[in-house]
């Protein structure tokens, strides 16, 4: 099997196949990193919910408010250019048919 030397070196990092690029027969096993770990508490979990919260970059007030306008501007002008577009299409089917 040909294959340039990034492949190579992937399936060797996978352990597909050895240094010399025969394929390997049984394959590793993942480390699983020790034993299953048990389940946390709800305090823990709540305790720990609080502390990644923490790291989270919210927003300003300002920032907020200025988020907020450009949506529901972008919705307004999306709302009217669907209408537009449909109020056209059936405009015209409606003429073609003559109806």
């Amino acid at each position: 099997m040909s294959m340039n030397r990034q492949q190579k070196r992937m399936l060797q990092k996978q352990g597909e196949i050895d240094a010399d690029g025969e394929p390997v027969r049984a394959r590793k096993q993942p480390n699983a990193g020790g034993p299953p770990s048990e389940r946390t508490s709800p305090g823990q979990f709540l305790h720990e919910v609080r502390g990644e919260l923490r790291k989270v970059a919210w927003p300003s007030r300002e920032e907020t408010i200025n988020y907020s306008i450009v949506v529901l501007f972008t919705i307004v002008v999306m709302g009217a250019m669907i209408y537009g577009i449909d109020w056209l299409s059936s405009t015209f089917i409606l003429n073609l048919f003559d109806r």
